[in-house]
């Protein structure tokens, strides 16, 4: 059975982990500085606590300031929606006073997200209004690499608020080649409840960073979904309440090929009373160089009695040279809370369940796949859009057949 740690800071396989032997972390996640002035949050080097795992030369186009404000004049990324009756959709002028409201960036690919976007793409649920569909937001990379590999940096900013009394779902699909650094701000107004995913299904050569800051008011609710299937990414997600009772539920897929980068950084801040959530990632891995990343930070405050919270993070390494770190951190200043708690695993296929189902007459390769799938199938149901649901399935068994693990389904139609 995977080992189960507090601290996995380079879990790889099955009990190769390190106990913060190797930790050089400075401060606590809620310590660091945020600030809407690129000044404050110089271009970093790499060895700082945040950076330490993150390929510098792929992401560093996207921390200069100029070359981001002339890809994103160029218009190298495309946004459209397609919104049902029930929300509005809006161009915000980057003066608007409705955005910025969510906290400020935390690194410096998010503050030059923030400086260097021309105009957000802001989508409201108004309140009471509950849509029958999902409203769509497409974000298209139509840029091709240049001679260093690489496409031209721009930045988006996309708004999302659900207003009193709504309740709906969003969904933010990636495709194409961009370098792109992106702010994805929500609110979800006290009593509404929002389901808001993100599907990262970029071509190979994109490179995608991306700060969520959401609030979460009052009694709302929050569904957060990160699905990560393309190109390097870098995903940090800060997830607060403004207000007593919230819930927020975080959730993220992510299947890592060779030679991707996928990194995953949520962070939930308890800072008010009698607030819930949990947050729990699930990846597989294949193939030489292919590296996932997931840190997950929460902070319970001295204000949140009254707490519920747990996060957990799970990785199947399929093949030989694929690489997972994996860092949950819990922070508490206040014991009066109803629980608290976190996991992380990393490890090969179960030779438990392979045996068990080779024991029922199931070929080797079929009883791999079914692992896999079962792997995914909780973490994958959860998310609750049936749409996202197949399309993500779909793509999983597409990856095992890139790995030799080919679908059941054809075996089938062989069989006497």
């Amino acid at each position: 059975m995977p080992d189960l740690s507090t601290d996995h800071s380079s879990a790889t396989l099955e009990g190769a982990h390190s106990h913060g032997a190797r930790r050089a972390y400075v401060s606590s996640r809620a310590d660091r500085p945020t600030s809407f002035d690129p000044a404050d949050i110089p271009v970093p080097a790499g060895r700082e606590e945040e950076w330490r795992f993150t390929p510098m030369r792929r992401f560093r186009p996207l921390f200069d300031l100029d070359a981001v404000r002339a890809g994103t004049a160029a218009a190298r990324v495309a946004v459209t929606v397609d919104a049902p009756e029930g929300v509005d959709v809006e161009a915000l002028d980057r003066t608007s006073p409705r955005l910025g409201v969510v906290g400020a960036p935390i690194d410096r690919t998010g503050v030059v997200a923030w400086n260097a976007f021309d105009a957000a793409t802001a989508l409201t649920l108004r309140a009471g209004a509950r849509p029958e569909r999902a409203a769509r937001v497409d974000v298209v990379g139509r840029d091709a690499p240049g001679p260093d590999g690489f496409a031209a940096p721009a930045a988006g900013h996309l708004l999302v608020v659900a207003e009193p009394g709504s309740a709906g779902t969003v969904i933010v699909d990636h495709t194409g080649v961009a370098a792109l650094t992106q702010t994805v701000e929500i609110v979800v107004a006290d009593g509404a409840e929002l389901t808001v995913v993100t599907v990262q299904g970029w071509d190979e050569k994109a490179v995608h960073a991306s700060n969520h800051r959401a609030r979460v008011e009052g009694r709302g609710a929050l569904k957060h979904v990160v699905v990560s299937l393309g190109g390097d990414v870098r995903i940090c997600s800060d997830l607060g309440f403004a207000g007593e009772g919230g819930r927020i539920e975080a959730f993220g897929v992510y299947f890592t090929d060779a030679g991707q980068h996928q990194e995953h950084r949520p962070y939930v801040a308890h800072t008010e009373p009698h607030c819930y959530s949990r947050v729990a990632y699930k990846g597989a891995l294949q193939g030489e160089g292919a590296h996932a990343v997931w840190v997950g930070d929460c902070l319970i405050g001295h204000a949140a009695r009254g707490t519920d919270t747990y996060e957990l993070n799970r990785n199947l390494v399929l093949t030989e040279g694929a690489k997972a770190d994996s860092v949950p951190n819990l922070e508490i200043e206040n014991g009066n809370i109803e629980g608290a708690g976190h996991a992380s695993a990393t490890g090969r296929f179960d030779d438990e369940q392979l045996f068990y189902l080779r024991a029922r007459g199931i070929t080797e390769i079929e009883a791999r796949r079914l692992v896999v799938l079962g792997f995914f199938n909780e973490i994958v149901a959860e998310i609750g859009v049936p749409e996202v649901q197949e399309r993500l399935m779909g793509a999983i068994e597409e990856e095992l057949e890139l790995t030799g693990l080919v679908s059941a389904r054809a075996e089938a139609a062989e069989r006497p």
